[in-house]
């Protein structure tokens, strides 16, 4: 980058700005630069909120904040200078999608071009963010979307920044169809651009919910493990800076709990993780198997995962196992386990709350390549678990091609597995559907859309 001297700038916009560079410039990681450029620029409190909604809204937008600034200039976007397009996005999220007022957002963002790009580059910012401000959302809604009649689809996708292949996905998996009512749709949608809460779960028999009400936090709805943090980072409370307690969204604690108490005849007492990194579910499960004197065997692929599994563990690793193999080529006896958690690798579509830019990275061809990887993850997870033993396949992803329809295969075939109603095993969780399987979503309970399907390995 090339900078003025002399000047600072914005601290918080600078932040934004940072992330955003660090995300089309390093292929970084949201969610891990945004922190590291609040420490950078010591920024707390309201400047620190600002900066993630900010850098955060401006990565959620980005697809629909192209296509307008597209619009507002007269070259092809390619052929701006990479940093003066992020300022650009950065304005125009400022403009179309937050309070600040029109005049700060066109001068800060013109001062950031002018301190990393140069005196020309910041003129043309400011022509093209005084375009882009002449109308609001809606008004370029009405300019450049597709028809909502003609191509309900390609509207809500601009509307609402998303790529159009993954409003298809959402559409189907919601059951709504090309023709049905699409206000639930457009509320799943919604839901995706809304920042999720920090909530936490505690390891059982190291820390309680109580600990964490405690220091501020309030108890999740469901999950009697889980808090959510409403201010601050998590790093304040003594039980996660020990690694009593960990972030982990509600969500993905409910289904972790729905293997854990769905029944299963004795002995009940060797559970396999087998995909276990980076360590959230694998330690709920291990604190639960503790107390019942159990041992969970935590296997990851990926050495440095694994040692994030490690540290999840730590204050239970006496009595469990982390294994680096490839869960695919099991590395223990066939029908060797009780319960076994697939937490299997996809595309991530349910977590596009936490994940600004992961919409945007990924493509349709990503679905079919790991598609086969959780189909030959499944079947080992069946292999691997006992006759009356259970089965639980997760993902975090509504894509069908992720969740039901991978079971469907893996079961094709096959009369030695049954489906087990995994409603019951969520108590008091809402607007499941008519099971089998559980199909979470943000817009209905508040969660990451995560999947959950029981299945049980008979004689």
């Amino acid at each position: 980058m090339r900078h003025e001297k002399g000047r600072q700038g914005d601290p918080a916009r600078e932040a934004a700005f940072e992330v955003l560079r660090a995300v089309a410039a390093d292929d970084a990681y949201a969610n891990l630069a945004m922190p590291a450029a609040l420490r950078r620029h010591e920024l707390r409190g309201r400047d620190a909120g600002l900066a993630t909604e900010l850098g955060y809204g401006a990565l959620r937008g980005q697809g629909t904040y192209d296509e307008i600034i597209a619009a507002c200039v007269t070259r092809p976007l390619e052929d701006l200078d990479p940093p003066l397009l992020d300022a650009l996005r950065l304005g125009s999220h400022q403009l179309l999608a937050t309070r600040v007022p029109a005049h700060a957002a066109v001068s800060t963002s013109v001062d950031l071009v002018r301190r990393h790009v140069n005196e020309g580059a910041a003129r043309l910012a400011n022509a093209v963010l005084r375009r882009v401000g002449e109308r609001d959302l809606d008004g370029w809604v009405g300019e450049l979307a597709p028809s909502r009649e003609k191509d309900l689809v390609g509207h809500l996708a601009f509307r609402h920044a998303h790529p159009a292949w993954i409003v298809r996905a959402l559409r189907d998996a919601l059951n709504t169809g090309p023709d049905g009512d699409d206000a639930e749709l457009e509320a799943a949608l919604r839901a995706d651009n809304e920042p999720a809460e920090v909530t936490l779960a505690v390891r059982p028999g190291r820390a309680t919910v109580d600990e964490l009400v405690e220091a501020g936090a309030r108890p999740t709805r469901w999950s009697p493990y889980g808090a959510v943090l409403e201010s601050g980072s998590p790093a304040r409370l003594a039980a996660v800076r020990d690694g009593r307690a960990g972030v982990q969204d509600e969500g993905s604690q409910l289904v972790a709990l729905a293997l854990a108490t769905a029944p299963v005849e004795p002995p009940d007492e060797r559970w396999l993780d087998l995909c276990a990194g980076p360590g959230g579910k694998a330690a709920l499960l291990a604190g639960l198997l503790t107390q019942r004197g159990g041992r969970l065997l935590a296997v990851e692929q990926h050495e440095h995962r694994a040692r994030l599994v490690a540290q999840a563990l730590a204050g239970d690793l006496g009595e469990h196992e982390v294994l680096v193999a490839d869960g695919t080529r099991p590395d223990w006896p066939e029908a060797d386990f009780d319960r076994v958690l697939l937490d299997a690798p996809c595309t991530g579509l349910g977590a596009l709350r936490r994940r600004p830019e992961a919409r945007w990275r990924r493509r349709p061809a990503d679905v079919a390549g790991l598609r086969r990887l959780q189909t030959d993850l499944l079947r080992s997870a069946l292999w691997s678990v006992r006759p009356g033993g259970l089965v639980a396949y997760i993902t975090c992803s509504p894509h069908l091609a992720e969740t039901v329809t991978v079971v469907d295969d893996a079961l094709q075939g096959r009369d030695d597995v049954e489906r087990v109603d995994a409603r019951p095993y969520l108590p008091g969780v809402p607007d499941l559907g008519d099971g089998p399987d559980v199909q979470l979503w943000p817009h209905r309970h508040g969660t990451d859309a995560m999947y959950l399907a029981l299945l049980r390995r008979t004689e």
